[in-house]
């Protein structure tokens, strides 16, 4: 009875031991699909990125002197947004928008900084005027330099996106969520109404204000609105609001769908990264934390130049760059190196 019992024990053990090994086997194959699918959607994305309308950036400039050792510890990149209108990435427009963002490498904190498009500057080989125009002069190449040259920055990369990608990103990332004003509302479906009708789109009305889930028309749409009070500059903190709300939707969405977002977005970009670059910034995602918000200058004075058109003059650059250094970098007491302070004298302060 008791040979019988241990029999009956040892071929239990058996039986659960085999019943584990193919268990273990299963989780094992799964496991192995997962990964074999991960590899194809990585190897169909690197397919995607090389898509991309590249441009290296091989003659940026750093302005002499340039002291700032805070800068070192972050990586600075502009995002230039251009008319759809145009429908052009590379030159000949105009940057509708353009915005700085700021990746602290080791907290991985983003700020992000509208620079007004009307901003008075100093653009090599075209003397002073607005910023928005180097653009359009020589493309990325002259407009980062610009940047660098009137800011003390050490930009190196950009991304330009029109407004026809901007709407599929968001599409794809199923909408995100403004606060539609009650005093935007208008504006934004007119807005969104154009958009839709360049780029061959749905359009749906929004029909009331408040907090809402909406379509990438419509975040275009709201995106372009500068009818309301602060003009240029509110439409500036709309951008960086839509920004905002995207880096938050992408957080939370799931790979599949991130996938997805980026398949779309991917072959729509002009930009200088390269494959491993644009990755590498991907790991960081569910890590990134936008701290800050800010439209630059933060001080300045709007008013009609001698050649009769409206600026955004600095009051003053160099006051300005000082400050600019302090929020995004931490900097105190910064000095603007001897480009800036000859550029702010130019502009005869």
């Amino acid at each position: 009875m008791e040979s019988y019992r241990n029999r009956a024990a040892h071929n239990e053990r058996i039986r659960k031991k085999k019943k584990q090994k193919k268990h273990i086997r299963i989780f094992i194959l799964i496991l192995l699909l997962l990964i074999m699918a991960g590899v194809l959607m990585v190897l169909s994305l690197v397919n995607k990125i090389d898509e991309i309308k590249n441009h290296p950036l091989d003659n940026i400039t750093v302005n002499e002197g340039l002291a700032d050792g805070n800068i070192k510890d972050y990586t600075n990149i502009v995002v230039f947004g251009v008319d759809s209108r145009a429908n052009a990435l590379h030159e000949n427009t105009r940057s509708d928008s353009i915005i700085l963002v700021s990746i602290n490498n080791k907290t991985h904190d983003v700020k992000l900084t509208s620079i007004f498009r009307d901003t008075y500057t100093r653009i090599d080989a075209h003397g002073y005027t607005k910023i928005n125009h180097a653009y359009s002069y020589g493309g990325p190449d002259l407009a980062v330099n610009t940047i660098n040259q009137n800011f003390d920055l050490n930009v190196h990369d950009f991304v330009t996106v029109n407004f026809s990608a901007l709407s599929n990103v968001i599409d794809a990332l199923g909408g995100i969520t403004l606060n539609i004003h009650k005093d935007e509302l208008k504006w934004v479906n007119a807005y969104a109404r154009d958009v839709a009708k360049i780029n061959g789109m749905k359009y749906e009305k929004i029909k009331k204000p408040g907090k809402q889930t909406v379509t990438g028309v419509q975040a275009t749409g709201y995106c372009r609105v500068r009818y309301t009070s602060g003009g240029d500059f509110t439409r500036a903190k709309r951008q960086r609001r839509v920004l905002t709300a995207i880096m938050a939707k992408a957080k939370k969405s799931s790979p599949l769908r991130l996938y997805r977002v980026l398949n779309e977005m991917l072959p729509q970009i002009y930009t200088s990264l390269t494959t491993q670059e644009i990755l590498h910034l991907g790991m960081y995602l569910p890590f990134y934390d936008i701290k800050n918000s800010r439209g630059f200058p933060y001080e300045l004075d709007c008013h009609r130049a001698s050649d009769g058109i409206y600026y955004d003059f600095p009051t003053t650059l160099s006051s300005n760059v000082t400050k600019l250094h302090k929020k995004l970098f931490g900097t105190v007491n910064y000095k603007p190196t001897k480009t800036v302070e000859e550029i702010t004298a130019g502009m005869g302060y």
